[in-house]
């Protein structure tokens, strides 16, 4: 993949976040695509993010023109640039349908999965600015370092702790006890909520939501014997009680998690140890 980045040229307007703004390239339309005037296709332009850290001082942000459809994603335009226009641009995807949480991103100022959002209800009369999450280290482009997300949730030891024994037989669970923690047994890892929380944003050291969801489906899970080795981990100042309930975790998770919630009941449980 090249790494090659255009110089910069043309205007100095600014967009959101200060950066400067490179004028379109002169094929920004991507090629082949042609007038389908009948179709129902219209052309949008994505305002970049764009950051090299071997070669910016700083990020800038750059425009391209891509021909649409009615049913096409973020993610299909920005496979468009990608493939058609410059290959250098970066970013993380894999399954394309809302399930792996790798293409994650700060579109029109919200968190969103590029996977999941039609260019057609992003107001495509207008530029779509496309940016990384923020409160992570950026790599290139539209990529973070995914580590201390991560590391925080190695930290809350996210998997099922028993006494040790193999079992002779599945441990079962009702089904009133499964739902217990239902919800968050459906976070992927995307990390829009954590990057979407402005306390994570100014302490890297905050677990954030994503640690503490996955820590919740585990404490309230009937069939685990680690909830107190996770509440004493959460007990913390840098644990539950950073939590501010601002509910913008809540409002960017794209499975539809109460995250908020699922916080707010850790610490109901650290105070009571009714789990």
């Amino acid at each position: 993949m090249s790494t090659e980045i255009a110089p910069e040229t043309g205007s100095a307007e600014q967009a959101p976040g200060g950066a400067p703004v490179r004028e379109p390239q002169a094929a920004a339309v991507a090629s082949g695509r042609g007038e389908r005037p009948d179709d129902g296709s219209f052309d949008v332009t994505l305002r970049i993010r764009r950051y090299l850290p071997e070669k910016d001082a700083t990020a800038y942000w750059e425009e391209f023109t891509v021909r649409a459809n009615r049913t096409d994603r973020l993610l299909d335009a920005l496979h468009t640039v990608k493939w058609e226009i410059d290959g250098s641009l970066t970013f993380r995807r894999s399954c394309a349908h809302g399930i792996c949480g790798s293409d994650a991103m700060r579109i029109n100022g919200r968190n969103r999965l590029a996977c999941k959002a039609l260019l057609k209800d992003l107001d495509p009369a207008k530029p779509i600015t496309v940016e990384p999450i923020k409160g992570l280290p950026v790599v290139k482009d539209l990529v973070v370092d995914m580590e201390p997300f991560f590391a925080s949730y190695r930290e809350v030891m996210p998997f099922l702790i028993t006494g040790g024994n193999t079992p002779s037989a599945e441990r079962r669970q009702s089904p009133e006890d499964r739902a217990r923690y239902d919800d968050t047994t459906k976070c992927i890892l995307c990390a829009a909520c954590t990057s979407s929380c402005p306390v994570f944003w100014n302490d890297g050291q905050y677990f954030g939501p994503a640690a503490i969801v996955n820590a919740h489906r585990f404490i309230f899970d009937s069939r685990d014997e680690g909830g107190a080795q996770r509440l004493e981990i959460l007990n913390d100042k840098e644990g539950v009680w950073r939590c501010r309930t601002i509910f913008n975790c809540t409002e960017a998770c794209p499975r539809g998690i109460e995250v908020t919630k699922a916080i707010q009941e850790v610490k109901r449980a650290m105070i009571t140890r009714a789990f």
